[in-house]
């Protein structure tokens, strides 16, 4: 049997807009569609039920592939913080179909604009024999690796709300 351990990524972002600007942006279909998981011109699909126990779905076709992203609305406490799972039901083993990462979104209103704090309880699979270095390694590469993937889409974000679209120069 497989075993999975967890790593927690934080990362810190602000935006020149009010915290209510930012908070729709997670949860308004139309907005996600332009930023979160995909870019408008690969977005297939962008639905969701913003309230507890809501779900969303995004479906991105990259490549001749779709790539789906599910989840489920745990906690929203608008303008300040937004609870969410993660999982891409296709990537995952079959085995481990019922992890589902953790999204947490809070945001406080500054001076000038808004502090946007984003962290994901990151699911990490390994195999029974991995040594505690392979795990830490595994860590690292799922920590980097999907910090890289929100660090495009926050840029994304920001441009979204501080100029109107996004120009995706990729």
């Amino acid at each position: 049997m497989n075993n999975y351990s967890t790593t927690t990524l934080t990362m810190i972002r602000n935006f020149d807009v009010a915290p209510e600007r930012v908070f729709d942006a997670w949860l308004n279909s139309e907005m996600m569609r332009k930023w979160f998981f995909t870019l408008e011109g690969t977005n297939k699909v962008a639905t969701n039920n913003p309230q507890i126990g809501g779900t969303w779905e995004i479906v991105d076709h990259r490549e001749g592939k779709d790539y789906r992203a599910i989840g489920e609305y745990l906690e929203i406490d608008p303008p300040e913080k937004i609870v969410f799972t993660f999982k891409m039901p296709e990537l995952t083993p079959e085995e481990f179909s019922e992890l589902e990462d953790a999204i947490t979104v809070e945001l406080k209103e500054l001076e000038q604009g808004c502090e946007m704090t984003f962290t994901q309880l990151i699911h990490v699979i390994h195999e029974e024999n991995w040594t505690a270095s392979d795990i830490e390694k595994a860590h690292s590469e799922w920590h980097d690796s999907t910090e890289q993937g929100w660090y495009y889409m926050f840029m994304g974000l920001k441009e979204l709300l501080e100029t109107g679209e996004i120009s995706y120069k990729g």
